[in-house]
């Protein structure tokens, strides 16, 4: 991405109306972390998964902490109505948040929160230079609060709003052409390494060697930081922690992946009666190569915008990821306002029309509580793969590089 001086980051709202919708907004989301705080539900959240890892490792129990006797050990003794799932995150997501089980649960829970609640906040006032469309200030607020998925990660406790903050902040650098940089801050996202490892190959395909060993040197640094926390032990039962779950993807306490909108969920959903969980394994991890592959290439040959490029590196990374839910998609917002502002600018009245309909798709918060109620997530699958090819395509629907351009005068 060009290092353009007039990229620099600036925030484009109008005082008072930025002001006042900044203001709404953090009042909408501190109140609804403090509602679920106190709610009765809140120990059915996923953050009593976390809080179980940090309270194991926070006692000095680390090496043990894949061991599911003793988390439900632990988490019996600490809820009384319990989520039946089990920690399978990194080691050094437990111990990062160790700190937090000094406190009680639902204090914990506050303060994971609000943290969260400000990360949200930050992306969305920061990014605005960034991501131009809608040119409605006012407008640019409400589609971020309309993305349910952004809501779910905010109420369960999850990581995926901190995920989010990686891909935004490594897209500003890569703006800047800091490649190192924007690789190391991406690498911060390896809570949920499943989308961060695959988006990294994008650029190990394209040979941009600065970019993947910043991604290495964070990664480095939390593999360190794991093992300080829980030993060789510890990491050994983890390694064997995922693979017991990829043998068993219709187990509900492994997080079942029967309904995922990967590509493994929707190869199972389709194949999974008829056909071995190898061959679907070796179905999924082809076609998630080729398309990494090929967008690997066209990127590399400079087919389209780089910000476009990016959105379907997004979208991609989602969707060859191995296990995903509702708040993982937090992430893909980018790529939509990306989107939105290539609606703008297309000549090609079928890719707008087909990018429009992804758009509603993607923000329409109702249809993501449907699917997953009637377990028909990975129908947001081929979505997701359609949305990568349009952006990637995006030459050839005739606005190529004039996306990143009126962007970046924009910003």
């Amino acid at each position: 991405m060009s290092n353009n001086p007039q990229a620099r980051a600036r925030v484009s709202f109008g005082l008072n109306e930025v002001s006042l919708g900044m203001f709404a907004t953090a009042v909408l989301l501190v109140g609804a972390v403090l509602w679920s705080a106190h709610g009765p539900s809140v120990e059915k959240t996923d953050f009593t998964l976390t809080y179980v890892g940090a309270k194991l490792v926070n006692g000095g129990l680390g090496s043990r902490l894949y061991d599911i006797e003793l988390q439900k050990q632990v988490r019996d003794a600490t809820f009384q109505h319990p989520n039946p799932l089990f920690f399978e995150h990194p080691p050094f997501e437990a111990a990062l948040l160790s700190p937090l089980a000094i406190f009680p649960f639902r204090k914990a829970y506050l303060i994971w929160g609000l943290l969260n609640a400000a990360t949200w906040l930050a992306i969305m006032f920061f990014m605005r230079a960034y991501l131009p469309s809608p040119r409605e200030d006012l407008g640019y607020i409400t589609l971020w609060l309309l993305f349910a998925p952004l809501g779910v990660a905010l109420y369960q406790g999850q990581s995926s709003i901190i995920v989010l903050a990686a891909f935004a902040a490594s897209l500003v650098l890569l703006t800047h052409s800091r490649e190192l940089a924007a690789g190391a801050v991406l690498g911060l996202g390896l809570f949920k390494f499943q989308f961060i490892l695959p988006f990294a190959l994008v650029f190990l395909f394209r040979r941009k060697w600065r970019y993947v060993i910043g991604v290495a040197c964070t990664g480095a640094f939390l593999a360190v930081l794991s093992l300080a926390a829980v030993g060789w032990q510890g990491v050994t039962q983890y390694l064997r922690f995922m693979f017991a779950i990829g043998k068993n993807p219709q187990n509900l306490s492994y997080g079942s992946a029967m309904d995922m909108p990967t590509i493994y969920g929707f190869v199972y959903a389709m194949l999974g009666q008829r056909i071995s969980h190898a061959a679907i394994a070796i179905i999924a991890g082809g076609l998630s190569i080729a398309i990494l592959v090929w967008i690997a290439r066209r990127w590399e040959a400079g087919k389209s915008a780089d910000h476009s490029m990016y959105a379907g590196g997004i979208a991609a990374s989602l969707v060859v990821g191995f296990h995903m839910f509702t708040h993982d998609f937090s992430p893909l917002v980018l790529g939509l306002f990306i989107a939105a502002a290539a609606i703008r600018t297309t000549p090609s009245r079928s890719w707008r029309a087909g990018m429009l309909f992804i758009l509603i798709v993607f923000w329409l918060p109702p249809i993501y509580f449907i699917l997953v109620g009637t377990h028909l997530l990975y129908l947001m699958c081929p979505i997701l793969v359609l949305f990568a090819t349009l952006m990637v395509l995006s030459d050839e629907f005739g606005f190529g590089k004039r996306v990143a351009k009126e962007q970046v005068v924009s910003a």
